[in-house]
């Protein structure tokens, strides 16, 4: 496997950097990886814009807030997972998010 391929990957897990492996790179591995990094990007914001706006209940929407917190450290867990399997040249599917395919 090329390096190219490798920065690809990698780069697919960094926000919306998940366009450069769609669109530059040219393998199944390129493309399994912009997979993964959109649905992260997806996921990410969605949970961000509904965290947004239930914090903005009093009390309960700032403790929920806190917790939110969490979720984003699980974020960035999954986004390690996503740079340490491409730097390894591996396919390995993210936990809760890996099966759901929106490229093809």
């Amino acid at each position: 496997m090329e390096n190219d391929e490798k920065v690809f990957g990698v780069l697919a897990y960094i926000g919306i950097l998940w366009l450069v492996p769609l669109l530059a790179g040219k393998t199944e591995f390129s493309r399994f990886h912009a997979n993964q990094g959109l649905v992260l990007f997806i996921a990410e914001i969605a949970v961000s814009i509904v965290a947004g706006i239930i914090t903005l209940i009093p009390i309960i929407g700032w403790i929920i807030g806190l917790l939110l917190w969490a979720v984003d450290i699980f974020w960035l867990v999954l986004m390690i997972m996503g740079i340490i399997n491409a730097c390894q040249g591996q396919q390995k599917e993210l936990p809760l998010i890996g099966k759901i395919r929106i490229l093809k």
